[in-house]
């Protein structure tokens, strides 16, 4: 350690520039020691008292010298120094730096600074060095910056600025790097910061310099002749020069931003021209198409691009190189070019995928809608098989279609297979061989059309014939078998009337009468599948409605299963008829219930659907509309996809024999149908059925402002009472009555019977087989007609045109259809405001008797 004497650093700055010499040495302090011994030898040679004065002269004067060394290095003025921070060779790397470089204090005063510091600040000496906020003091290009620096300084934090100094004397100035940060780690050395300045003017002139040529360039490119795009892998434009933006009428700032995309400029599928070519990693190919780019205003133009393509070493394509040509001019000067043109405007733009194949399969030649249709496919891009997109069951017809055109085979019959992909598409396949003397390696000519919508089409139109005439044919059977068992059930009427509790024969009689009656159960639910019974709709909120099944709901299901109903809220008025509804939901409870024979839960729950959500769920056959939901889900055991289409067909079970009769669900879809609704089913074997309802909302009509106080038997076309084939008529004291009724009814037998049965209670009877006959008969009768109970279908009159006669002649007379099709079949054929009542097949006795005396009742 040496000492050697320094600035203050509070008070004055160092100019480092100028090293302080050492002013110690190895030689002084042995020149100063042998002089001490020298003096001491010489003392020793004089006496005793002669050398005391000079001892303590001697002493007196180390001790000064001590004492003053010990206030000088107290007040800093003498310091210790470590020898290796001396260092000359760190010190001149420092002083000579062509960075300036300067040290301040906490205080913002600089402590140490470098010749290249003086020389950029502009300080005339060490005694002139100024910290870098005075020296760019007033300059206000470069007060931010030196702002922002010092912040940095005081929090110890790096910055970095560049700014441009002004010339005084007008010349273009200088640019300057400013940086700043804290001169250690420590505690104390972040309190001092170290500044460096650097003049980066020829770097920046070198910049403007290659920008300048960049600029050139650009605007060489972009007013060349000739188109230029390129394009990204996400399929963005990122840069399309003038000429083209110009040809297609775009802003060249629009394209910039990104705001355009491959598929916006290109016509068609000819965008998936480029982006279908084949990757080969850390290949760079370059591919000719003829296609149409499409302007800002719709029009196309034809177009020839040169599309350069650079892959990765991993196969990523990068950003394309493509050059355009416009071919509008060609059509004009050149007709062979012309009709190049066209023949390319319809190769890419038909409907049809066409590609050529050599004898292997692969593709030679493709247009856009086959580029297309292989990323739609999901096919992979480096394989150019067209068998690979047929699915590999089917892939076999392909083969041999193709192998028959590689043989010269002019008429190859089209195949149709499935296609390859994550859902069912199907395509049709055209192969027409060509010409070896021509193309040895093209051998056939394919043409595939998609047939996926076709299908789905022909699939759904079939399905709906199917179950129109299942429909036909099960309300036709019905109407034929209500007309027998009114017949068995009016007989039977007779027989327990004849019979007493006691009779031997009674139990036989009943047992006749229960089958009778789950006969007619059975046709009125073949009734609801063909959408011909007759309903009773009232407007309805659904919540109130489910809340009343709930307890009949639990009974039906059992313990094992959980019944929960989830109320949707605000829900829409519907318009359906109650009873029917509540049979809808208790047959698809009773169905989930069955497909849960180990426990499960079932799962009501109601929603509004929007017109907008309805359009998004995207059901066949339902149009967009305001509807109500009745989802009902159990976690069964599912349904099979081969029977899924057949669910609702009448007598299709899949339950053991006795415990279904194949009914339900058909009578669910008809009561559905003919409410004006749809349901769809959802189900996957193990994973549970979920059955949604879909039911219109419906819309209050204004105009109706007054209701009806009580219900009127008989009202206004034909809203008579709904009075079931097993249910029984109210019980009443006294169905005896008096007048004359006309009964019309082409079956013998039945009429026969109705007319026993209503003779037995006190009425006059006149029978008569058809309309005809009952118009004769009306004429002949002297003492009038009471009332009419007629059939609806019966031959050469029907029982609409028959009262629309009678009506003429006595408009006051009362009538009584009964048939076993639903009223809706027939009323809407009759003038409007017509009142007569309806009693629907099969009946008994009981129901005939209470329906004549009713409308008998009745005021004229």
């Amino acid at each position: 350690m040496t000492a050697e004497t320094d600035h203050d650093l509070t008070r004055e700055p160092v100019a480092a520039h100028e090293p302080s010499p050492r002013s110690g040495s190895i030689a002084l302090v042995l020149l100063v020691a042998a002089g001490l011994v020298a003096v001491a030898v010489g003392l020793m040679t004089l006496g005793r008292a002669q050398a005391q004065p000079y001892i303590l002269g001697i002493l007196a004067v180390l001790a000064m010298v001590g004492l003053f060394n010990l206030f000088a290095f107290a007040a800093g003025i003498i310091r210790f120094v470590d020898r290796n921070l001396d260092d000359p060779v760190m010190g001149r790397i420092a002083d000579h730096a062509f960075d300036g470089l300067a040290v301040t204090d906490p205080r913002g005063h600089v402590v140490y600074s470098n010749a290249a510091y003086l020389t950029l600040t502009g300080a005339a000496g060490p005694q002139d060095v100024r910290p870098v906020e005075r020296v760019f003091i007033g300059n206000p290009d470069v007060s931010e910056a030196v702002f922002r620096l010092l912040k940095a300084a005081r929090e110890g934090k790096r910055q970095q600025e560049e700014v441009r100094i002004s010339g005084n004397d007008g010349s273009q100035g200088r640019w300057l790097r400013m940086r700043v940060r804290p001169l250690g780690t420590g505690k104390r050395e972040t309190r001092y910061a170290v500044w460096s300045i650097a003049d980066i003017t020829r770097d920046r002139e070198r910049q403007e310099d290659v920008f300048q040529e960049l600029q050139h360039a650009i605007e060489y490119l972009d007013h060349a002749p000739c188109g230029f795009f390129s394009v990204n892998p996400a399929g963005e434009l990122a840069y399309v020069n003038a000429t083209l933006a110009n040809w297609l009428d775009y802003d060249l700032a629009e394209i910039g931003s990104g705001g355009l995309k491959l598929t916006d400029i290109v016509s068609g599928d000819g965008a998936s021209l480029l982006t279908a070519i084949v990757s080969v990693p850390g290949e760079v190919k370059t591919e000719v198409f003829d296609i149409d780019l499409r302007m800002r205003t719709g029009k196309t133009m034809p177009v020839r691009l040169y599309h350069k393509l650079a892959f990765g070493a991993d196969g990523a394509p990068g950003p394309s190189r493509t050059l355009v040509i416009s071919r509008a001019r060609d059509e004009r000067s050149d007709p062979d070019r012309a009709a190049e043109v066209r023949f390319m405007r319809f190769f890419d733009h038909t409907p049809m995928a066409i590609a050529t194949v050599d004898r292997g399969g692969n593709v030679v030649r493709a247009n856009a809608r086959y580029a297309k249709l292989g990323q739609a496919l999901g096919l992979d891009s480096t394989s150019k098989s067209i068998f690979r997109a047929v699915n590999s069951r089917d892939r076999h017809l392909l083969i041999a279609a193709i192998n028959q055109a590689a043989e010269g085979q002019a008429d190859v019959a089209p195949v149709e297979v499935a296609l390859e992909g994550t859902r069912e598409r199907w395509g049709q396949f055209f192969v027409t061989p060509v010409d070896a003397a021509e193309n040895d390696a093209e051998v056939a000519i394919v043409h595939m059309l998609e047939t996926t919508e076709r299908r789905a089409l022909e699939n759904q139109i079939n399905q709906s014939q199917k179950m129109e005439t299942v429909g036909q044919l099960a309300g036709g059977i019905a109407h034929d078998f209500n007309n027998v068992l009114s017949a068995i059930m009016m007989a039977n009427d007779f027989l327990l009337n004849a019979h007493k509790p006691t009779d031997p024969s009674f139990q036989d009689i009943m047992q006749i009468k229960q089958n009778a009656t789950r006969a007619a159960t059975l046709v009125r639910q073949l009734l609801a599948f063909s959408r011909r019974q007759t309903l009773r709709p009232q407007v309805l909120d659904l919540g109130d409605a489910l809340s009343d099944l709930a307890m009949l709901l639990r009974r039906l299901i059992g313990e094992k299963v959980k019944h929960e109903t989830i109320h949707g809220r605000d829900l829409w008025p519907v318009k359906v008829d109650v009873s029917q509804f509540e049979q809808v939901i208790v047959n698809l409870a009773v169905n989930a219930r069955d497909a849960m024979p180990d426990g499960g839960k079932l799962i009501i729950r109601t929603a509004n659907v929007t017109t907008e959500e309805a359009a998004r769920l995207a059901y066949k056959g339902m149009p967009a509309a305001d509807y109500v939901r009745i989802e009902v889900a159990d976690t069964g055991t599912g349904i099979p996809a081969d029977i899924r289409d057949k669910i609702f067909e009448p007598f299709f079970s899949t339950k053991e024999v006795g415990k279904g009769t194949g009914l339900g669900l058909s009578t669910v879809y008809g009561i559905v149908k003919q409410t004006g609704g749809f349901i769809y089913v959802d189900s996957e074997p193990g994973q549970g059925t979920s059955f949604q309802i879909f039911l219109p909302r419906h819309h209050a009509e204004p105009e109706v402002q007054v209701e009806q106080p009580a219900p009127v038997v008989g009202a206004s076309n034909g809203a008579a009472k709904d009075a079931g084939p097993a249910a029984d008529a109210k019980p009443r004291t006294d169905l005896t009555g008096q007048g004359t009724i006309l009964l019309v009814e082409d079956e013998e037998g039945l009429r026969a019977l109705n007319a026993r049965g209503l003779r037995s209670r006190g009425y006059t009877v006149v029978e008569a087989e058809n309309g005809v006959e009952a118009l004769e008969v009306l004429e002949e009768q002297s003492g009038g007609i009471d009332l009419v109970v007629s059939d609806v279908v019966m031959p050469e009159m029907d029982g609409p045109t028959l009262l629309k006669a009678m009506r003429e002649k006595n408009p006051d007379i009362k009538f009584i259809f009964v048939s076993g099709y639903a009223e809706d079949a027939f009323e809407k054929s009759l003038p409007e405001g017509q009142q007569f009542d309806f009693l629907p097949k099969p009946f008994t006795l009981s129901q005939l008797v209470a329906a004549v005396k009713e409308t008998m009742a009745k005021a004229g």
